[in-house]
């Protein structure tokens, strides 16, 4: 994807409230199943953080002092304009970072956060690398693409397949999850609503004043219509794939 390409998503997505399936009540059953100490100071890294949607929700349900890492500085600058307006500016730090070079010292946080994001990197991939940065004994909290049943149709095999290859089943990501030191404590999955009403339906409303934006530009046109074709996969084989919430904590070795 070239810059002007990027500009161009960025322009859409910029506005959302949140820039992948979830939902406020997925993210506090998330909290609540990661059993965390409210009435004691925390530092949490919120990697892949967007425009905020979980660091917003975090900074106000934790005692806490929150890193919000994204390799987009536009996401970022929108999320300390969210911060302000909700008065929790003085939680969150934001890092413009890739996912692959953080700048993390050793153990430095209670809980490593990423909602929609670990793809950027792969599940294997992120979970053994941030490993390191979580103390022994803290909290992993991911959402990753998940198969929900051990077949699927072809077409939307081939699909996955060549998107994001490390789509599998639960059972599978609960596994590379304890071999590299996790405990793994909770397990979920993103109702529709997160896909469709939380996600989809507000992207949807935006399509048209972006495509004035941008004079149907071939670009602007080419974007949307890639939005489509995902929402309509996701209309006609919800029932095979999901975000599926994991909660594990480091093993204290």
């Amino acid at each position: 994807m070239d810059d002007s390409q990027l500009k161009l998503l960025v322009d859409l997505h910029k506005p959302a409230t949140r820039q992948g399936p979830g939902g406020e009540i997925e993210t506090r059953r998330a909290l609540e199943l990661a059993g965390l100490d409210h009435s004691r100071p925390l530092k949490i890294a919120d990697i892949g953080c967007g425009t905020g949607a979980s660091t917003l929700q975090l900074a106000k349900a934790l005692n806490a002092e929150i890193t919000a890492v994204d390799f987009l500085a536009e996401f970022l600058d929108e999320l300390q304009s969210r911060a302000h307006d909700h008065g929790v500016a003085d939680k969150i730090t934001t890092l413009n970072s890739s996912m692959e070079n953080l700048p993390f010292k050793e153990q430095e946080f209670d809980v490593i956060w990423s909602e929609g994001a670990i793809y950027n990197i792969g599940f294997e991939a992120g979970v053994s690398a941030w490993s390191r940065f979580l103390k022994p004994g803290g909290k992993l909290v991911v959402s990753e693409i998940t198969w929900l049943s051990a077949t699927r149709p072809q077409d939307l095999q081939i699909h996955w397949e060549s998107e994001y290859p490390e789509v599998d089943v639960a059972s599978a990501k609960i596994g590379i999850l304890e071999r590299h030191g996790y405990c793994p404590e909770a397990y979920f999955i993103l109702p529709e609503h997160c896909w469709l009403d939380n996600y989809y339906r507000p992207m949807q409303i935006r399509f048209d004043d972006f495509l004035r934006q941008y004079g149907q530009s071939k670009e602007a046109v080419t974007i949307v219509e890639a939005e489509k074709s995902e929402i309509a996969l996701y209309e006609k084989y919800k029932a095979f794939y999901s975000y599926g919430v994991y909660v594990a904590k480091k093993i204290e070795t």
